[in-house]
């Protein structure tokens, strides 16, 4: 009895034993993922922070950040190119604004050198020149710095024969077309996402001609601002054909010299 009882423990632990093996033969493991292909990255200086139009960059402002090579502007500042990026741009004025996470463009900054604000940001060759308006003459308070406008010259000239009792004679100019509105009062920019910049004094970005212009308007009759779509701001100039003229007394003047001029009724 006790042999048999060994002999069937044998052949278990034999059977066990040979399950075993056999289990440690088996790989059911999964096979290892494909290499995933790694793209050409190259680090790209952006602005860390929101950065405001006006606004000096600091050390803070900006970081590195890895960007795809293929997409990679050749106007963006590359670590591999220029290491000293952060410093270098550090300081100057942003002409234009950036978002978080946008990459640094040299295009869109200005080193100041001492300067203020506004003659930093301006175009080489152009001047910044302030005008009064009001809410009646600067389309109701909806213009914001960066839009375009037409400045309108609106004069009144006395009836030549007073004795027929006919009424003065209103006259209105385009004196300059598509001019960039610099700031609004003191505003070069919008404040709080607002709409609306309502305020006493514009300043234009205008050339040598169009100052000369614009001075000798102000003192011959009253200033208006025709807000432009944004949709021709491109367009250098107004052409108006020569009926509607004549029809509606308008004289063209570009850049301070008159291309023609239209009698009024």
């Amino acid at each position: 009895m006790n042999r048999a009882r060994i002999v069937v423990l044998t052949v278990a632990i034999g059977a066990g034993g040979v399950a075993a093996y056999l289990a440690s033969g088996t790989d059911n493991s999964a096979p290892p993922p494909a290499p995933v292909a790694q793209l050409p990255t190259v680090d790209v200086l952006v602005a860390k922070n929101d950065i405001g139009l006006g606004q000096t960059v600091k050390p803070d402002d900006v970081q590195w950040q890895t960007w795809p090579a293929a997409t990679a502007s050749a106007t963006f500042i590359r670590r591999n190119e220029r290491p000293e990026g952060a410093s270098q741009v550090t300081g100057s004025i942003a002409r234009a604004p950036f978002i978080q996470g946008e990459p640094i463009r040299d295009q869109k900054l200005v080193k100041a050198d001492g300067s203020g604000f506004m003659a930093a940001i301006l175009p080489s060759g152009m001047r910044a020149i302030s005008t009064e308006i009001s809410p009646e003459t600067g389309a109701g308070g909806f213009i914001l710095p960066n839009d375009r406008v037409d400045v309108i010259l609106t004069r009144r000239l006395k009836n030549p024969d007073q004795s027929s009792g006919a009424p003065d004679i209103v006259t209105s100019e385009i004196i300059l077309a598509n001019i960039r509105v610099l700031a609004i009062d003191q505003a070069p920019k919008e404040k709080d996402g607002q709409n609306t910049v309502v305020g006493k004094t514009v300043t234009l970005e205008l050339n040598a001609a169009q100052t000369q212009a614009l001075s000798s308007a102000r003192q011959a009759g009253t200033l208006s601002l025709a807000l432009r779509s944004i949709s021709d701001v491109k367009l250098s100039e107004i052409t108006l054909d020569e009926s509607a003229q004549k029809r509606d007394g308008v004289s063209i003047i570009r850049y301070g010299i008159p291309s023609q001029t239209a009698k009024a009724r």
